[in-house]
């Protein structure tokens, strides 16, 4: 076994168990593993598929706690983003939005470790805004998970429903990129299709595990997690970014 293979290995793995947990965190973590070795943004449209088979695991474990408000006002902006940024993919991009995309995390998980998101609420024209641009940097970077999870700690939804509806939303931006990466990559996801069914799989077993894990979380300890890893996804963008 590769060096590559055995990090994308564990890589998936961990990715699908952190998402279990938080509602986000295989791109997060898929991304940047495969960019080691792939172009980066190769690499963003072949996580976009074990992000969708890991997200729809997921979902069909837990979606009876979907906030169907919230899915409705914020998912379908986040949708409508995701395949403008999947379209803006190849144009856009680059070290600067990646700071500016750790920094936004950055200012979220203190905000939330401080007290301060405790007191933000994203309603009307602000829960479009704030899911148009979560789909948005999903489709040019493959990080959505983070910025979106960050817009819900706003709606001050229960540990159920924050995974539930992040796991929805998911689904649908996903289901609006990943048409745009195989018909402007199709050829190039083919040549990777191990790494791709590699991640697939790990990330598959790695959501199945890390429900459990969810299980024995109180709800006061949860969003603490959530902004944890937050920040550590932004300082991690920080350094890729240098």
């Amino acid at each position: 076994m590769t060096e590559s293979i055995a990090a994308l290995i564990a890589a998936s793995l961990v990715a699908g168990g952190i998402a279990s947990v938080t509602g986000f965190g295989i791109g997060s973590i898929l991304t940047p593993t495969l960019s080691l070795w792939i172009d980066g943004r190769l690499a963003v449209a072949l996580v976009a598929i074990p992000h969708l088979i890991g997200t729809a695991v997921r979902f069909a474990m837990i979606k009876g706690q979907v906030d169907r408000g919230v899915l409705l006002r914020f998912g379908l902006a986040s949708a409508a983003g995701g395949l403008a940024g999947a379209l803006l993919q190849t144009a856009v991009g680059g070290p600067r939005l990646m700071i500016v995309l750790a920094i936004l995390l950055l200012f979220v998980a203190a905000s939330e470790l401080t007290g301060l998101a405790g007191r933000m609420r994203f309603t009307g024209v602000t829960a479009w805004i704030a899911g148009v641009l979560s789909g948005l940097l999903g489709g040019l970077v493959g990080n959505q998970g983070g910025i979106r999870s960050a817009a819900l700690l706003g709606f001050g939804l229960s540990r159920d429903a924050f995974i539930a509806t992040a796991t929805a939303i998911a689904l649908f931006v996903d289901g609006a990129r990943l048409p745009v990466y195989l018909a402007t990559s199709g050829p190039e996801i083919a040549a990777h299709i191990e790494e791709v069914a590699i991640a697939s799989v790990g990330v598959v077993v790695g959501t199945i595990v890390g429900a459990r894990v969810l299980r024995g979380i109180p709800e006061a300890m949860f969003r603490r997690l959530v902004a944890i890893v937050l920040a550590i996804l932004g300082v991690s963008l920080l350094v890729r970014a240098a």
